[in-house]
């Protein structure tokens, strides 16, 4: 096998993915081969920003093969190499030039920047549509329907899915409420957390004190839990009920609470299929309140 080298040799993923290369080198053709010089070749910030187009057209070949290379390799696709390669920047790289590289990618093309954000989005809800299983899905939403409060908790960007998803389950008729402080405030808030309650926590890479906190709790009096979560799921499943994947954008181009509001959009519909009588009889009595306010 020939030697690819890269400049950035102390990206985890970067090493894993010339260990996958090594392995299957035999089995790849000419153009998958190619491909893989490219994908090693280059450092990890350029495969960040890469497309599968762009990545075909250095390669000599097309962005079909390096789709069927990176599955030959064991990837979903391209989404999943940027996800493993991205999660060394999320704590190692200062938020503020990770903007600056982001705005150097995007120039001030308009038409490059549309296309960049709505090729990422498609690319996360690619990869975020096969991260859970229906046997994932049915956990969740059995914690959820049989909660006689569910607590929400999510600060940041993945407060915004907390409230949406807390909004939504309250208009299907689901008790809940939602966790948007933290530190000293948020002792206050667990207080009447117990066995027959859930907890929710959005939290995409890392654990707070915060969350510490809140799994040491709900542990403490009974609750359960549902964690959704990007790299946390193996580290943390022996301490929830039940845990989904919400894949998180790599690059910063695209909301990163989006795969988070799309899992509680499944979530919710599917309390409604389960308890639809309950749904409609909330839902009547929230328009009859919104008629009376003058909505």
């Amino acid at each position: 096998m020939e030697a690819f080298v890269t400049t950035d040799t102390e990206n985890p993923a970067l090493v894993r993915l010339r260990s996958r290369i090594a392995q299957r080198w035999d089995e790849l053709s000419k153009a998958e081969r190619a491909v893989c010089g490219i994908l090693t070749g280059n450092s990890a910030e350029h495969l960040l920003y890469a497309s599968a187009a762009e990545l075909g057209a250095e390669s000599k070949t097309s962005n079909a093969t390096v789709i069927r290379t990176l599955q030959s390799l064991g990837y979903a696709g391209l989404s999943e190499l940027k996800q493993e390669v991205a999660a060394p920047f999320t704590s190692a790289v200062a938020p503020e030039v990770r903007l600056r590289q982001r705005i150097e990618f995007l120039g001030q093309n308009l038409a490059t920047i549309r296309q960049e954000v709505w090729r990422e989005a498609e690319s996360l809800i690619a990869l975020g549509a096969q991260g859970n299983s229906d046997a994932d899905y049915s956990a969740a939403i059995d914690v959820l329907i049989h909660a006689r409060t569910v607590y929400s908790y999510g600060l940041g960007a993945s407060g915004i899915a907390a409230d949406h998803l807390s909004l939504r389950l309250r208009r299907t008729g689901v008790a809940t409420r939602r966790l948007a402080v933290d530190g000293f405030r948020l002792a206050d808030e667990l207080l009447e957390l117990g066995a027959h309650d859930a907890v929710v926590i959005f939290a995409p890479g890392r654990v707070t004190r915060d969350i510490e906190a809140l799994l040491d709790r709900a542990q403490r009096v009974g609750a359960k839990v549902l964690l959704i979560t990007d790299e946390l799921r193996e580290s943390l499943a022996s301490r929830v009920t039940a845990v989904l994947s919400a894949p998180h954008t790599p690059t910063g181009i695209t909301a990163e609470g989006l795969i988070g509001i799309l899992i509680a959009d499944v979530l919710v519909q599917g309390i409604v299929a389960v308890g639809p009588d309950t749904a409609l009889r909330v839902s009547q009595e929230l328009n009859e309140l919104r008629g009376q306010l003058g909505y």
